[in-house]
């Protein structure tokens, strides 16, 4: 049981580090720990769906303007190849609660459009932020679970 809590721990703190700094890659990280195959892999699916829903708040709350981190403020920048479509998604969203929630759902499942982007988006169209945490969660949640049990799965298929 200690080595399942710690294995889920880890996976948080990873997620929430990659949540943050999306040069650490979640995905591969929970790819080893379906390749080893310890403990509970859904546990650890979850723990780094909690982990980057967590990671991904401060730039929601950058998006609304709430908070000033320099570091993170440069990160949250939207590429120049994604400003205008950033721009029809915002004037979207506004208007439409359903759409913005369908699209911060379609952006943490696939990661397309980026999800830092809508991230920021988020929050620049006042999601409210219990909403963007219970879909970025459950949809995380999802991504991970399919990576992390896609080893014993390709193994199974072999």
């Amino acid at each position: 049981m200690p080595s399942t809590v710690a294995e889920a721990a880890m996976a948080f703190v990873f997620g929430l580090a990659s949540g943050v700094v999306p040069v650490l890659n979640v995905e591969l990280y929970l790819l080893g720990l379906g390749t080893l195959g310890g403990g509970t892999l859904l546990m650890g699916a979850a723990a780094a769906g909690l982990g980057q829903t967590l990671g991904k708040i401060p730039y929601f709350y950058i998006g609304r303007g709430a908070l000033n981190v320099p570091w993170l403020k440069r990160r949250a920048r939207t590429p120049p190849r994604w400003a205008e479509r950033a721009e029809r998604w915002r004037a979207k969203a506004e208007g439409r609660p359903l759409w913005a929630l369908g699209l911060v759902g379609v952006s943490s499942l696939a990661s397309v459009p980026p999800f830092m982007v809508v991230s920021v988006l988020a929050g620049t169209v006042r999601m409210p932020v219990w909403s963007f945490a219970a879909v970025t969660f459950v949809t995380r949640t999802v991504r991970f679970a399919v990576v992390v049990y896609a080893p014993g799965a390709a193994l199974w298929l072999l």
